[in-house]
């Protein structure tokens, strides 16, 4: 297990905006994801998670404001690879696509060894042992596409933690997986967290996502609420992600982000 520092920022957003055109879409935001932390995002649909996601990324320029990515302001911020990315898949993802499991893990490897170079025994060993991290030793030799969907993101998630992240960020992961896959993966996600690795999850499967993150913050617009989910559910944050108005904004996290 690593060793992490609670209080340092990983992610540190001030007074962000944005606006499409004279629209706005995100109001004022503040917040901060800690180190070690394992931080849900939750908000209707329409309440800009999807922009605050792409401003972190870098895919967008606020309107006002900043972020800070790892101590760095994200215009000067140059070490993407500590970035690991997890999108949605059941929209956008050819379930023909001719790969196994072990070719699909190893393309998270290109940035580091190139696209047409060949993996070293190294690399090889290391992709073999994040994908018994996400618990699909058994299916390393199958076509990705015969796996169920919760099977597929668990791939996605091996090919983003093979080139070693400090941070992972998913966007939606468990869109089209059922239930009790969608648990499972809840599940594997707060034991790669228990390592060390830190994590952002956007979603707005609330229910089941309050049961492994240690903080939530809930966006509609504005950020309504920003603590751990005792408080979460205790002061009505699930009233700020109905989208009903909501004044209360805590940033106490005892025991979680």
């Amino acid at each position: 297990m690593c060793k992490v520092d609670k209080n340092e920022n990983i992610i540190d957003i001030r007074s962000l905006s944005f606006q499409y055109g004279t629209r706005s879409v995100l109001e004022n935001i503040n917040l901060q994801v800690k180190k070690g932390s394992f931080l849900g995002l939750v908000g209707p649909n329409g309440s800009g998670k999807s922009t605050l996601l792409k401003c972190i990324l870098g895919l967008l320029q606020p309107t006002k404001g900043k972020i800070t990515l790892f101590d760095q302001p994200i215009n000067r911020f140059n070490h993407w690879e500590k970035i690991g990315f997890v999108s949605q898949k059941a929209n956008s993802f050819n379930s023909g696509f001719p790969a196994s499991v072990f070719e699909v893990v190893s393309m998270g490897l290109f940035r580091k060894v190139g696209l047409f170079r060949f993996l070293t025994r190294q690399h090889k060993e290391k992709v073999k042992k994040v994908i018994e991290l996400v618990g699909m030793t058994e299916y390393t030799k199958q076509n990705i596409g015969e796996l169920s969907g919760g099977q597929q993101q668990r791939v996605f998630i091996a090919r983003a933690l093979v080139s070693d992240p400090e941070l992972l960020i998913l966007d939606e992961p468990t869109v089209g997986v059922d239930i009790r896959s969608a648990n499972n993966f809840y599940a594997m996600l707060s034991d790669l967290n228990k390592k060390g690795i830190t994590l952002l999850l956007v979603t707005h499967d609330v229910t089941a996502m309050t049961e492994h993150v240690n903080a939530v913050a809930c966006l509609n617009k504005q950020l309504h609420f920003h603590g751990n989910t005792r408080d979460f559910h205790d002061n009505h944050g699930l009233s700020a992600f109905h989208g009903q108005e909501v004044h209360l904004l805590t940033h106490n996290h005892p025991g979680g982000e």
